[in-house]
């Protein structure tokens, strides 16, 4: 029941975009059309969680131990620029056209701080872990949901952008003016599900 409450929470309750506003610059960047907002979460998915693993095994192996807890964000930093570097060899050779459709967002991912958030949360212990002790396994899980809680919001939101290219706009309300304001109302509607793994906690109790 607690690795559902964890999904239920990192995907509904807390989205890492859309209740914690991380993430922000790829959110609004590649949601132009829902091909690409699937490649960048996939893409945000693969470097999400190879990077919480990655970081918490260099913050309990090596930082912890030798004292240079002050060098997390920096180390946490190369890791996932060198894995994004990875994924980007990988989808130019594997997918030129989902390479190119992405862009400059792409090595972007590396400044990503849903990315680098969900790693230091997970490397601290601080995330919500539905009354389990955090460790590797609920950290893992923990960043692969908040992963696809990216990339369904994502999603969503290039389908509503899709359709609003088909309908008449008025001038002034036309590109990023009526992004934010969907990009607000999705979050509104998202925070309908605010209670929602506490409810559930309580139901089966």
């Amino acid at each position: 029941m607690a690795y559902i409450l964890i999904f239920i929470s990192a995907i509904l309750v807390n989205n890492i975009v859309l209740s914690q506003f991380l993430g922000i610059c790829p959110f609004l960047g590649v949601s132009k059309k829902i091909e690409t907002a699937k490649g960048m979460g996939l893409a945000v998915t693969f470097v999400l969680v190879i990077a919480t693993v990655v970081t918490y095994l260099l913050q309990v192996w090596l930082l912890n131990p030798l004292g240079l807890g002050y060098l997390q964000t920096i180390v946490f930093i190369l890791v996932i620029a060198a894995l994004v570097q990875t994924v980007e060899i990988v989808l130019k050779k594997l997918s030129p056209a989902l390479y190119q459709a992405l862009g400059v967002f792409l090595p972007l991912i590396t400044t990503n701080c849903c990315i680098l958030g969900v790693s230091i949360l997970v490397a601290n212990g601080t995330y919500n872990a539905q009354g389990l002790e955090p460790n590797l396994l609920t950290g893992t899980l923990y960043a692969l949901f908040t992963a696809i809680g990216f990339a369904l919001a994502l999603i969503v939101f290039a389908g509503i952008r899709e359709q609003l290219s088909l309908v008449r706009i008025p001038k002034g309300m036309q590109g990023m003016a009526i992004a934010l304001i969907v990009a607000g109302l999705l979050a509104l509607a998202f925070m309908g599900f605010s209670g929602m793994d506490k409810g559930i906690a309580e139901f089966f109790s």
